[in-house]
C-alpha cells in the first residue's frame, strides 16, 4: 500500500504569485502541483530594529503578519509532496524568498531544489527543471545586506526626524539621494540667470522653389548674436535686392542605428514619455505580461523578466527575430550581423534585456486578449525589440552655405532613403526636409528675414522618466528599486507632481537640509553608488556582506550620536492666513500637513475649522464674470482651471485663461505650454500669439 501511495505523490513547486502558479502548472503537467508564497513570508519585525548590531548585524526574521495561513498551506503541501522545488523570481529578492521558504519548510538550502527561469514559456520552464541548483547564498547575502542597511538607516533616522521635525516622518537610504537630486535641480532652476541671444531665419527661393536657412556667421566664421545691435549690424550688410550665392554644398549619406532592447530603466523612461505611465504602473503591467496572459488556449508569459539592466539577447531569440523580419519585411530589413549592444559599466547582466518571448506573437495578433494598457506596453516592448534586430535607417543629407557680402546663412536638408528599423519603431522621429537641387555657384533670392529674441532656458524639472535616468546614470539603486524609490518620496510628501514634473515640497527641503548637514554620506551620490558596487561584489562572492554593512554603518553610527546632540528642534511655524475663522472668529493660519499646506483655525483643537488653499490666477471667470479663476487638481493630479463660484458656475479649462478675448471671434484666450515655450491662443483655433512676438 505505501508504495502505491508514493506513486501518487506529486512534486511541489513554490512560486511567488498565484497568477504565475496557474501558468507554470499547465506547462509542467500532472506530476507537479504549483502554489504561491505570495511574495515574502518572513521579514524584519516592524515594531523594532530587528538587527543585532553586536552580533555581526544578525537579522531577526519573523513571519510576516497575515502570512500565517499561507505558511500553514505551504507546510501542509510540502509534507505530502514527493519533492519541493523553489521557483521564485530570478533576482536577489527571489533568491531571498526561496531561502526564507526553505527555512520555513525545513528544507536543506544546499539541496538542488532551486529553479529559475527568465521567461514563463513552456520550453524555458521545462528546461529550468532539467537543471535545478542549490540556493545561491551569495545572492541571498547581497539581498540581506541591502535589507539590513536600509533598516539600520531608516529606523535610526526616523526617530530623529520625529523628535526634531515632525511626527510620522521617515527617511531612507536611496530615497534620500533621490530627494537630493530633485532639490539640487530645483536650486539650479532658482539660481539660473537667463542669457539673451538672437537668431535670424531667412526664406530663399531657387527657380520658384522655396527653402529656409538660418544665420551662421560672418566672413566664414560662426558668429553668435548676443543682442539686437548685433542683429542690426548683420542685416545692414545684406542687400535684399541682390542675389545670394551658394558657396559650399556638402552631400552625405547618414545612417541611424536602432536603439537597444529595453532594460528596466529605459522601459520605465519610454513608457513615461510615450504612454504617460508612472513608473509604478509600468512595472505592474510588465509583471502581468511576464507572469502570463490567457490567449484563449491557456496562459503564456509574453515578455522576459522585467527587472534587468542588461541589453543582452539570447541567440535563440535573435534567430527567431531574424526569421520574423525576413518573412514580414524582407531580407533588406534584417540585420546581417548580430547587434551587440554594450551594457553600462554598472550592469549586472544577470538576465537578458526585456523582450517578447516570441517575435511572431505580434501585438495585433493578441490584442483581443490584452487590456488596453497591457496592449500599449506590450506593443512598446515588442516594437523596440524587433527594431533592435533590424538594419539602420539611411538618410541623404545636404548642407549648404549661402553667402552675400560676408554674411553666411546655412540650410540643412534630409531625406529618408531607406526606412530600416524605423518601419517598426522610431524613438527620434525625423521629418524629411527637402531642398531644391543646390550646386556651388548657384544664385538664390532672399525673400524674407525673421529675427527673433530668445533667452536661454533653465534646466527642466525632473519627471519620473528623467529621475530614473539620473538614478541609473549615478549608479544609485538597481532595476528593482527605481519605481519604489520614486513612489516613496511622493507618498511621504517630500515631493509632489505638477503635471509630469517632480517638485520638492517645503517638508522635503527641511528633511533634505537636515540629512545633508548631519548625514552627508547618506546623500552623497558617489558614496551610495560605491555601496551598490559593494553589494554587487557580495552577490559575486567577492565580498563578505557583514563587512560591507560594517564599513557603511560604523561612520553612520558616529554621525547619529553627533546629530542627536546637535540638532535643534525645527519649528515649522504656522503662517498667518490674513483672515478670520468663519466659525469662531479667531485668526486663521496656514499649516503644513501630510499632503501640503492648508488653512486651519488657530484655536485648534478647540475649533477644527479647516479650508483648502486655492491659488487664484488674477483673472475673472470668462463665463459668469463674477467669480475668480482658480487653479485646481484633478484626481490624477493634473492641473486645471475652474471658477471659484462652482457649482453655481461650471466653467472649466485645462489651459489657463489670461483675461483677454480673441480679436477674431471674441472667445476667451488661454495660455498653453508647448515644447517651444508658452503660447497664447484661442481654443477655437483661429488665433495664436507666440511668446517671442510679445
Amino acid at each position: 500500500m505505501p508504495a502505491t501511495k508514493n506513486k501518487k505523490k506529486k512534486n511541489l513547486v513554490i512560486v511567488e504569485s498565484p497568477h504565475k502558479a496557474k501558468t507554470i502548472e499547465k506547462y509542467l503537467g500532472s506530476n507537479y502541483h504549483v502554489i504561491a508564497s505570495k511574495g515574502h513570508i518572513r521579514d524584519l519585525p516592524k515594531s523594532q530594529m530587528g538587527v543585532n548590531i553586536d552580533k555581526d548585524y544578525e537579522p531577526k526574521y519573523i513571519s510576516i503578519r497575515g502570512k500565517g495561513e499561507t505558511i500553514k498551506e505551504l507546510k501542509k503541501e510540502a509534507k505530502k509532496s514527493k519533492y519541493v522545488y523553489l521557483a521564485s523570481d530570478p533576482d536577489r529578492e527571489g533568491e531571498a524568498i526561496a531561502w526564507h521558504v526553505a527555512h520555513a519548510l525545513d528544507l536543506d538550502p544546499k539541496e538542488n531544489n532551486r529553479v529559475a527561469f527568465n521567461e514563463i514559456t513552456k520550453d524555458a520552464v521545462k528546461n529550468a527543471f532539467k537543471h535545478p541548483r542549490s540556493i545561491d547564498m551569495d545572492i541571498v547575502d547581497a539581498q540581506q545586506a541591502r535589507r539590513v542597511l536600509d533598516r539600520l538607516v531608516g529606523y535610526s533616522l526616523s526617530p530623529i526626524l520625529w523628535a526634531k521635525v515632525k511626527k510620522g516622518l521617515s527617511a531612507g537610504r536611496v530615497q534620500s539621494v533621490a530627494l537630493k537630486l530633485v532639490i539640487d535641480r530645483e536650486k539650479e532652476i532658482k539660481n539660473f540667470k537667463p542669457e539673451e541671444y538672437w537668431t535670424i531665419d531667412a526664406d530663399f527661393t531657387k527657380s520658384r522653389k522655396k527653402f529656409t536657412g538660418s544665420f551662421y556667421g560672418l566672413n566664414g566664421k560662426k558668429t553668435d548674436l548676443p543682442n539686437n545691435d548685433a542683429v542690426k549690424e548683420v542685416l545692414s550688410k545684406i542687400d535684399k535686392k541682390q542675389d545670394f550665392e551658394v558657396t559650399k554644398v556638402v552631400k552625405k549619406e547618414r545612417r541611424r542605428n536602432p536603439a537597444a532592447p529595453f532594460t528596466t530603466s529605459t522601459m520605465q523612461q519610454e513608457a513615461n514619455k510615450r504612454l504617460g505611465y508612472r513608473t509604478r504602473r509600468t512595472m505592474r503591467i510588465a509583471q502581468s505580461l511576464y507572469e502570463g496572459v490567457n490567449l484563449g488556449k491557456g496562459s503564456v508569459g509574453l515578455i522576459t523578466y522585467m527587472r534587468t539592466d542588461s541589453k543582452r539577447i539570447a541567440n535563440v531569440a535573435r534567430h527567431e527575430a531574424s526569421k520574423f523580419i525576413h518573412e514580414k519585411y524582407g531580407e533588406s530589413y534584417a540585420s546581417m550581423k548580430p547587434q551587440n549592444f554594450k551594457n553600462d559599466a554598472e550592469a549586472q547582466d544577470a538576465h537578458e534585456a526585456i523582450r517578447p518571448t516570441s517575435a511572431f506573437r505580434t501585438p495585433e495578433s493578441i490584442k483581443e486578449y490584452l487590456t488596453p494598457e497591457e496592449y500599449r506596453l506590450y506593443n512598446l516592448i515588442w516594437s523596440r525589440f524587433v527594431a533592435s534586430q533590424m538594419t539602420p535607417a539611411v538618410y541623404d543629407t545636404v548642407r549648404a552655405d549661402i553667402e552675400q557680402n560676408g554674411v553666411t546663412f546655412r540650410t540643412n536638408g534630409s531625406k529618408m532613403k531607406f526606412a530600416g528599423f524605423t518601419k517598426v519603431y522610431d524613438n527620434e522621429k525625423e521629418k524629411n526636409k527637402e531642398l531644391p537641387d543646390l550646386q556651388e555657384g548657384d544664385k538664390v533670392k532672399l525673400s524674407k528675414t525673421d529675427d527673433r529674441q530668445h533667452f536661454t532656458q533653465p534646466p527642466a524639472r525632473y519627471t519620473e522618466a528623467s529621475l530614473v535616468h539620473a538614478l541609473e546614470a549615478n549608479g544609485v539603486g538597481r532595476p528593482s528599486t527605481y519605481a519604489p524609490t520614486i513612489d516613496t518620496i511622493q507618498r511621504r510628501y517630500y515631493v509632489k507632481l505638477e503635471g509630469r514634473s517632480i517638485v520638492p515640497t517645503e517638508l522635503g527641503e527641511i528633511v533634505d537640509q537636515l540629512i545633508e548637514k548631519f548625514f552627508p554620506d547618506i546623500v552623497n551620490v558617489d558614496f551610495t553608488a560605491q555601496l551598490e558596487d559593494d553589494l554587487d561584489n557580495v552577490e559575486e562572492g567577492q565580498k563578505n556582506w557583514v563587512k560591507v554593512v560594517d564599513e557603511y554603518y560604523k561612520p553612520f553610527s558616529q554621525e547619529l550620536k553627533k546629530a542627536d546632540e546637535q540638532i535643534e528642534k525645527v519649528q515649522i511655524k504656522d503662517e498667518p492666513a490674513g483672515f478670520n475663522c468663519d466659525i469662531c472668529g479667531a485668526p486663521m493660519v496656514i499649516k503644513m500637513g501630510r499632503y501640503g499646506k492648508f488653512y486651519a483655525c488657530s484655536r485648534f483643537p478647540d475649533c477644527r475649522n479647516t479650508k483648502p488653499i486655492v491659488k487664484k490666477v488674477g483673472v475673472k471667470c470668462p463665463k459668469c464674470g463674477k467669480g475668480e479663476i482658480i487653479e485646481k487638481k484633478s484626481k490624477k493630479n493634473r492641473k486645471f482651471y475652474g471658477c471659484s463660484r462652482y457649482p453655481e458656475c461650471d466653467f472649466v479649462s485645462w489651459d489657463q485663461p489670461i483675461g483677454r478675448n480673441c480679436p477674431n471671434d471674441g472667445h476667451y484666450l488661454v495660455q498653453k505650454k508647448t515644447k517651444k515655450g508658452l503660447v497664447v491662443l484661442c481654443p477655437n483655433g483661429d488665433y495664436r500669439e507666440d511668446q517671442d512676438e510679445n
